[in-house]
């Protein structure tokens, strides 16, 4: 992959790495299908269970790419619409894995690639050299497809405050209003994140990929609906080989320690 790094260590973690430092890791089409390839590949393969995301250079990713823009003036309609679905598709991709998903922000993350941190389930920024905004306002676009994400994961007034308004945010000012999980100083970024993703790959990946297609399919649901939602998943959630093994193992250990 010419605009990604890929690679694989043991613990079941995976790292996605964003490679144009020299454009501050802008979005470019090929970098979305690159993207939305690496992502497919990692979610379908049974021996990963944490994916990181993360950038090259100084930036995590700025944006879209300043060609990319120029190029996007000159679309037709139908060609706006075709582009629009390649990062639709690939945001989708990236949301909907069943693996646990952390974005590890040592910079900033403008526009589209603040929506790359956001789709994550977890960020890890750093409290000095993390920025986050969404800028597509300043230059007439619309945050149209991140916002479907922030939306969900802050809540109506805050998504309308970082959306209309424009305005970068710290790492500190992100994680008090909750679109970021971690914050700390830039010097343990990489051992954060890696205690994090440990600790994530330690659990169960059927539980966590049931859990996040229980929190998506929930949204919209009134409370009834949810319920029996929740109820339904708990009956496959329990009949997995790893529920079995698992309780077995905890019942084991309590019978141990009485």
């Amino acid at each position: 992959m010419d605009t990604l790094q890929l690679e694989r260590r043991d613990g079941g973690i995976a790292t996605i790495r964003l490679n144009r430092p020299e454009k501050r890791n802008a979005l470019s089409p090929q970098m979305l299908v690159e993207l939305e390839r690496a992502f497919e590949q990692l979610c379908g393969d049974d021996q990963v269970r944490v994916i990181v995301l993360e950038g090259n250079g100084r930036a995590f990713c700025a944006g879209a790419d300043l060609e990319y823009l120029q190029a996007m003036s000159r679309y037709s309609a139908l060609e706006n619409l075709s582009d629009s679905l390649i990062l639709e598709r690939t945001f989708r991709t990236i949301y909907r894995c069943p693996k646990a998903t952390v974005a590890k922000v040592h910079g900033p993350a403008i526009a589209g690639g603040c929506g790359l941190a956001t789709i994550c389930d977890f960020i890890v920024a750093s409290r000095q050299k993390a920025l986050f905004g969404y800028s597509e306002v300043r230059i007439g676009f619309i945050p149209a497809i991140v916002g479907a994400y922030l939306l969900r994961k802050v809540g109506d007034a805050i998504a309308r405050r970082l959306l209309l308004s424009a305005e970068l945010i710290s790492a500190d000012e992100a994680h008090r209003i909750g679109l970021v999980s971690h914050v700390v100083e830039h010097d343990q970024l990489d051992s954060a994140t890696a205690e994090l993703a440990e600790k994530l790959a330690a659990n169960s990946a059927s539980s966590i990929a049931l859990t996040k297609r229980l929190l998506d399919g929930m949204h919209g649901m009134d409370l009834d609906g949810a319920l029996a939602y929740a109820a339904a998943l708990n009956v496959i959630a329990r009949d997995t080989d790893d529920c079995r093994q698992r309780v077995a193992e905890f019942l084991q250990q309590s019978k141990g320690s009485q």
